[in-house]
């Protein structure tokens, strides 16, 4: 009778010391300790070893409360396999595995958005830094911006997407970003506004999606090259219950044509499998059409409210495929 071989798990306390936990001022412990095991699939047991080795959290009616992306965190890196992060990172980039055919193609989409002033100090006019897909030659039907008003508003849209094979034609630009590929930098997953201080989350030798966008950006404009991080939406994750951060650069390539470098996406890719190579190679400097883009810089938020509350507007998106 054959035997199936085990392979061990790495301790909690290894996962724990491998990644880098949030930083106190940019954490927010709003997850139960019940989700926390129901997230990384462990007891209690597990959990307090966490503790121990570091994982922070705070005490609130004798129940602990961690952040949600040190959880995402120790469950990506855990190696066990059946952890939610674990299992949702497979299903998000399944695609990338497949002919790119498909990601080149009109993709049209039914685009909603929900943005909320949480401590709202009255009726005001809102900013909302909506798609932009023309300027990647797609286009969108709808989308009036919202009209004063207290609390909530909401912007919807059928925006339509497409791909193209680009490549990025300056072998300088390939240089820089070949060598940000290859520097060791590990995703995380950030919350986003400690991934608009860009060089403390590189300086920890990590990296997401924003983050990277920013550095490199900074490092095509020193090679003397126009260049800017963009905000957008990443698209058909979850049937749209999944609202992911996502930002790319755009760069003027040598023969003068706006190029995108989606980095992190790259990285993510060939982390999942060495069989993601037609994607990777996609992600530097050619277009595909789960990506709307906006008129948002890198760093900036999506959505504000002019009522003069201090806390920054939620903005929840949820983008359905049309076919």
């Amino acid at each position: 009778m054959l035997r199936q071989s085990v392979i061990p798990r790495t301790p909690w306390e290894t996962v724990a010391k491998s990644i880098e936990f949030i930083p106190a001022e940019y954490s927010h412990k709003t997850q139960p300790e019940s989700t926390a095991q129901e997230m990384l699939r462990c007891d209690p047991a597990d959990v307090d070893r966490l503790a121990e080795a570091g994982l922070p959290f705070e005490v609130r009616a004798g129940v602990r409360y961690f952040d949600v992306s040190d959880l995402y965190n120790l469950g990506m890196y855990s190696g066990r396999g059946n952890t939610q992060p674990e299992l949702a990172f497979r299903m998000l980039f399944r695609f990338a595995g497949r002919p790119v055919d498909d990601l080149l193609r009109e993709k049209s989409w039914d685009f909603k958005v929900t943005l909320e002033c949480t401590e709202c100090e009255g009726e005001a006019p809102w900013r909302f830094a909506g798609p932009d897909a023309a300027r990647f030659g797609g286009r969108q039907s709808g989308g009036a911006a919202p009209g004063a008003s207290a609390g909530t508003a909401h912007y919807g849209a059928t925006v339509t997407t497409l791909g193209a094979r680009t490549p990025l034609r300056s072998a300088r630009l390939r240089g820089i970003t070949r060598d940000y590929l290859d520097s060791g930098y590990r995703w995380q997953m950030i919350p986003v506004p400690m991934q608009a201080d860009y060089q403390l989350v590189h300086s920890l030798g990590a990296t997401s999606c924003i983050a990277a966008s920013l550095l490199l950006a900074e490092r095509f404009r020193a090679a003397g090259y126009q260049a800017e991080a963009k905000r957008g939406w990443f698209c058909g994750v979850l049937g749209g219950a999944l609202d992911l951060p996502h930002a790319c650069v755009e760069v003027v390539d040598e023969d003068g044509v706006l190029r995108t470098v989606d980095i992190a996406k790259a990285q993510l890719a060939a982390r999942l499998s060495a069989e993601t190579g037609d994607f990777q190679e996609l992600c530097l400097g050619s277009i595909y059409n789960k990506v709307i883009p906006s008129t948002a810089s890198g760093g900036a938020s999506f959505g504000y409210h002019e009522c003069g509350s201090r806390k920054p507007v939620e903005v929840r998106a949820d983008i359905r495929s049309l076919g």
